[in-house]
C-alpha cells in the first residue's frame, strides 16, 4: 500500500478523469492519497457509489478542522453519489489513537448521545438526507452494530486477520511509540473496530469506498484489507490532505479557541471573521475547498494584489459562512463587519 499510495500520487499529476468527483477533488485540492486512483475513478463513472466517512463524537460540534471532509461529502451528493456519515457511537467509546500524544478522555453514553445531537445539526447544513433519491445521504451510528459484538466471537471471526506486527508498523501508532508515550490496549482497539465498521457499511449498504483525512491512512488500508480478507470485497480509501494555513498552523484552532461549526457554540458573525483573517496566501486555496465559487472566478479573486486581496477574503468569509450557517445569517455578519470597519 505504500507503493499504492505513490503511484496514485504520481496518478494525480497526469491522470484526467472520467468521472465528475473525481475530477472536482482534483481541481479544487482535495485529493492526497489513493489505494486505487484509475479503478475509483471508473466505478465513479459507471453509477452511484454509496461513501463514508466516520465522525468520532468527542464534542458538541464538529470545528473547521473537519469541515474539508464535510465538503468532500456534499461534493460526493452534489456530483450523483450518495454520502453515508457515520457517527461514532461505538468508536468514541474506545478514542482514536492516531498521532494523539496521549489518551482521549472516556465520555458516558449519555454524553456520546449528547454529543452526536449537536454534530446531526452540522451536517444538515452541508448535505441533503432523505430526499428518495438514488444518491440522499445517510447518516448510521456505528453503535447499531459495535455495541451487541460477543467478544470472543470477534476475536475469532475478525481479530484473526490483523497481524500486530503491521499495526505496530503504522505511523500514527509508531509516532506514539517512539515517544515512549503509552498506548492502552483500549485503544489499540480502535484501528480493528473502524476496519470492521467499513466491513458492515458494504454487507448492509453497499458502500465501497471510505474517505478520511491523511492521518487515516492506515485505519482505510486496514479495512479494505479485511473486506477483501472476510468477504472478498473490492474496497477502495481516500484521502484528503492535512490542512495547516501558510503559517503552520493547525486548521480549527485560534489563540481564543477551537472554531466551531454551531451556531450556539459560536456565532456566525464570527465564524465570518475567522475567514475574513485568513491569511493572504491561504485565500485561493481556502476559496476551492469551503466554498462553490466557480474556478474562474476563484482564478479573478486570486489575481488581486495589496490591499484588494481583502476584497478576496470577504468573498471567502461570505461563501463560507453561507455555507454553514445560511445565506442570510452571511449576509448579516458582512453587514456588521462593514459598519464597524467604517466606524459607525
Amino acid at each position: 500500500y505504500s507503493m499504492a499510495r505513490k503511484h496514485a500520487r504520481q496518478q494525480v499529476m497526469t491522470y484526467h478523469p472520467k468521472s465528475d468527483f473525481i475530477r472536482v477533488m482534483m481541481e479544487r485540492g482535495f485529493l492526497a492519497d489513493c489505494t486505487d486512483y484509475q479503478g475509483l475513478d471508473e466505478a465513479f463513472a459507471a453509477g452511484v457509489v454509496p461513501a463514508y466517512i466516520g465522525f468520532d463524537a468527542t464534542a458538541k460540534s464538529l470545528h473547521v478542522g473537519s469541515l474539508i471532509q464535510i465538503m468532500m461529502l456534499r461534493w460526493l451528493q452534489k456530483t450523483g453519489h450518495q454520502p453515508i456519515t457515520l457517527m461514532g457511537g461505538g468508536t468514541t467509546k474506545v478514542g482514536d489513537p492516531s498521532f494523539r500524544a496521549d489518551e482521549r478522555p472516556l465520555l458516558t453514553a449519555d454524553q456520546i448521545d449528547d454529543n452526536i445531537s449537536g454534530i446531526k445539526k452540522v451536517f444538515a447544513a452541508y448535505i441533503d438526507y432523505d430526499t428518495g433519491a438514488a444518491n440522499s445521504a445517510l447518516m448510521l451510528n456505528n453503535a447499531e452494530w459495535l455495541d451487541g459484538l460477543n467478544y470472543l466471537d470477534f476475536l475469532r471471526d475478525i481479530g484473526k486477520h490483523f497481524s500486530v506486527n503491521r499495526m505496530l508498523s503504522f505511523e500514527s501508532v509508531k509516532s506514539r511509540l517512539d515517544r515512549e508515550q503509552s498506548l492502552s490496549f483500549l485503544e489499540f482497539n480502535y484501528m480493528i473496530l473502524q476496519a470492521y465498521d467499513f466491513v458492515e457499511l458494504n454487507r448492509k449498504y453497499g458502500c465501497t469506498l471510505q474517505m478520511g483525512g491523511s492521518d487515516q491512512w492506515g485505519n482505510i488500508v486496514n479495512g479494505i484489507e479485511l473486506g477483501r480478507r472476510v468477504d472478498g470485497s473490492s474496497l477502495f480509501g481516500l484521502t484528503s490532505p492535512l490542512l495547516t494555513t501558510s503559517s503552520g498552523a493547525k486548521m480549527g484552532k485560534t489563540a481564543s479557541g477551537a472554531v466551531w461549526l454551531n451556531a450556539d457554540m459560536l456565532s456566525p458573525y464570527d465564524y465570518w471573521q475567522y475567514w475574513r483573517n485568513a491569511e493572504d496566501a491561504d485565500v485561493g486555496r481556502f476559496l476551492k475547498l469551503f466554498t462553490e465559487l466557480p474556478l474562474d472566478e476563484i482564478a479573478r479573486l486570486e489575481r488581486l494584489e495589496g490591499s484588494e486581496v481583502n476584497e478576496a477574503k470577504k468573498v471567502l468569509a461570505t461563501e463560507a459562512t453561507a455555507m454553514a450557517h445560511g445565506r442570510a445569517e452571511a449576509e448579516k455578519a458582512a453587514n456588521a463587519a462593514r459598519t464597524v470597519d467604517g466606524g459607525s
